[in-house]
């Protein structure tokens, strides 16, 4: 390979890497200017409602769980109280049954003591120690972080978020088609407006201009149009005597009479700029036409990404990469007030188990009539709602 041979080809590379820096450019300012003149939060924004936190079941009130809270402290009380007075030496008669009253309080405060401390130990145990300690251990959560970044993630992708459900539910809402007219009159509110023309035609003239007004470019333009020129005529004899008798004429090389008529292509693409408006015009119409190739297409491209989706590996590195106690944070934060009420209820049923040491034979009386109105009462209630629904 000669001197002039890699001089032309470094003066091809130049002019190839001066095009594409250009156009690159050229491209950013394109994209600036469909910016200024659109609006793309219409085209984002959804239409639905901002989800909030679902609300807490009645049976969790906040009320009912501050009464609960009570409890133990009216518990602590009687236990206090046990020990200057505990019904000493009183006793009744009761369906033939003789109640002794003296020690009931002990009975009744130790009992639902026991009951509260045992529920709120188990809970304790179930989130704390965060960190594994070596005496106190792990708490139950923490230690199984990676078990339970398993079975969530497991969970997740089998029942509630997998490529099928996904498929299903976009063909259900009929998004991709909702979505597509919405492009098509956001581009139509884009292109009706007459500064956008005008800038889009001014763009176009601008990019043109400094493309054909490097020499380099269009030295490499002209060279490219020659030698398709000539590969056109290459078994042409007559063309090719017409052709080197055209530039015999001219008293120039053919590729400098292509590259004078390159520098006059933007005074000609701006004289008929006009038909940018025509196009622009029949963009929507096109659109609309072709919606159905479009969604096709479109659905295909998102069907190839959700299958890519691997749910389970997404769900469980997010968990797995938080730490013990956020993990422990996640899960208390979102059921609180459950164990709230769980470990406020193991008070009361420690108290209920109480009058069940006391008088083992009344208290279960007592309660199986208690148990067996509310189970009726409930039953009853729910035939009622079910019959009115």
């Amino acid at each position: 390979m000669n001197e002039e041979q890699l001089s032309t080809d470094d003066k091809s590379d130049r002019a190839v890497e001066s095009a594409k820096e250009k156009t690159r450019t050229h491209a950013q300012y394109l994209w600036q200017l469909v910016a200024r003149h659109s609006r793309i939060e219409d085209l984002t924004k959804t239409s639905s409602a901002p989800r909030t936190q679902p609300g807490r079941k009645n049976i969790y009130s906040s009320s009912l769980v501050n009464i609960l809270s009570a409890v133990p402290y009216f518990l602590i009380l009687l236990f206090a109280v046990s020990f200057f007075w505990d019904f000493e030496g009183m006793s009744t008669q009761f369906w033939g049954l003789s109640l002794q009253f003296e020690g009931l309080l002990k009975i009744l405060s130790v009992s639902g003591l026991i009951g509260f401390l045992t529920n709120w130990l188990a809970i304790t145990m179930l989130f704390k120690p965060a960190q594994k300690r070596p005496i106190l251990g792990h708490g139950l959560i923490p230690a199984q972080k990676d078990r339970i970044a398993y079975r969530l993630a497991q969970a997740v992708s089998d029942d509630l978020i997998n490529p099928e459900i996904i498929k299903q539910k976009i063909s259900e809402s009929n998004i991709i088609g909702r979505y597509r007219e919405q492009s098509t009159k956001y581009i139509k509110s884009i292109i009706d407006d007459p500064e956008f023309r005008s800038d889009l035609k001014q763009w176009v003239v601008e990019y043109l201009d400094e493309m054909i007004a490097d020499p380099e470019i269009r030295g490499a333009l002209a060279e490219r149009i020659l030698l398709q020129i000539e590969e056109a005529i290459h078994d042409k004899s007559f063309e090719k005597v017409a052709l080197k008798a055209y530039s015999y004429v001219k008293g120039q090389e053919m590729q400098h009479i292509i590259e004078e008529a390159l520098v006059q292509i933007p005074t000609s693409v701006e004289n008929g700029l006009d038909k940018i408006d025509d196009l622009l015009d029949q963009l929507p119409g096109k659109i609309d036409e072709h919606s159905d190739a479009i969604e096709n297409i479109v659905t295909t491209l998102l069907y190839k990404l959700i299958n890519q989706l691997d749910v389970h590996t997404l769900v469980e590195e997010n968990l797995r990469s938080y730490d013990e106690q956020h993990i422990s944070n996640i899960i208390r934060t979102a059921t609180n007030e459950q164990l709230r009420y769980i470990q406020y209820l193991g008070a009361v049923l420690g108290l209920i188990g109480g009058f069940v040491i006391w008088e083992p034979l009344l208290s279960i009386i007592v309660l199986a009539t208690l148990s067996g109105s509310v189970l009726l009462l409930d039953q009853l209630l729910f035939n009622y709602v079910s019959g009115s629904n």
